[in-house]
């Protein structure tokens, strides 16, 4: 609805704890981005990958398990479409502070 009227959005996509603990993380994102996969614009989509245990929690996905979910759903988006995959932004959003941004954005 939101890009129907000329807005950008954020879509947030992630797992719960027990999900990412039986190794379901990308079963879990792309279950997410499925029903969306046609709307994924670079110029009005922007991927962030919120993990659900980490929201709110204080508790943040290292650097290296936040590379390796955007490089897992990036890939995945590839089947998609290359060229909307290797343009889209994917960011970080689970509990992201000004103490872990500097690693997190590395």
């Amino acid at each position: 609805y939101a890009l129907s009227k000329g807005l950008k959005v954020i879509f947030c996509i992630g797992e719960k704890l027990e999900e990412r603990n039986a190794n379901k993380t990308l079963d879990v994102c792309k279950s997410q981005l499925e029903p969306v996969k046609d709307l994924l614009k670079p110029e009005t989509v922007v991927i962030a990958y919120e993990p659900v245990w980490a929201i709110g929690t204080g508790v943040t996905a290292t650097p290296e398990q936040a590379q390796e979910t955007h490089k897992q759903i990036r890939d995945y988006l590839a089947t998609v479409n290359a060229d909307m995959a290797s343009k889209i932004r994917i960011q970080y959003g689970g509990s992201a502070n000004a103490a872990n941004a500097p690693t997190l954005s590395a």
